[in-house]
């Protein structure tokens, strides 16, 4: 195990380096992970290791690779975005990729960096952004505490088709109201 940041029962995240960039290239330019986040745009493994590079200095994110704790091998990715230490509010998005997913890896993520972000980094307010036809991210998300707040309507253009994003968010006190056992 490198690193290891937050630690699950068969995940762990940690930050990412400039080392990474292949693992990454397979999880940002999978065409499935792509079609599930709205990403048109294909990136080289060189623009994806200055991507991280830059990560390491970035005070509006926290981007940490979600690690098998088995293997140690990179199986996805998960990110608190728009930090905005003001208001305590923040985005956060998740990514796994193909071959990895169906094995609770993404929702365990997801707990791990909502424990982070309403513990540590002491938010109020996490939001996400999930196109309706993601009906396992949907049903994963509310599992999770996440109350849809509304629909940005044609939002996406993917496939010759446009589709609709569903705005949902999670507070502070609906997260630890729900998950007071584990605090």
């Amino acid at each position: 195990m490198s690193a290891a940041y937050l630690k699950g029962t068969n995940i762990y995240l940690r930050p990412p380096a400039a080392s990474d960039a292949e693992a990454y290239h397979r999880l940002i330019n999978d065409p499935e992970a792509r079609r599930l986040t709205g990403s048109h745009k294909l990136y080289s493994t060189s623009q994806l290791a200055d991507y991280l590079s830059a990560k390491a200095g970035d005070a509006s994110s926290v981007l940490l690779l979600i690690a098998s704790r088995e293997t140690g091998a990179v199986v996805g990715d998960v990110a608190l975005q728009q930090i905005d230490r003001f208001n305590r509010s923040a985005s956060i998005r998740v990514a796994v990729h193909a071959e990895e997913r169906g094995k609770g890896y993404g929702t365990e993520a997801m707990k791990l960096m909502l424990e982070y972000g309403f513990g540590i980094a002491n938010l109020h307010r996490i939001e996400l952004n999930v196109y309706t036809f993601n009906e396992q991210a949907i049903r994963l998300y509310e599992k999770l505490g996440f109350h849809r707040e509304g629909v940005q309507r044609d939002y996406l253009y993917y496939d010759h088709a446009y589709h609709d994003s569903i705005l949902m968010s999670l507070l502070e006190d609906e997260y630890r109201a729900l998950h007071r056992s584990r605090l």
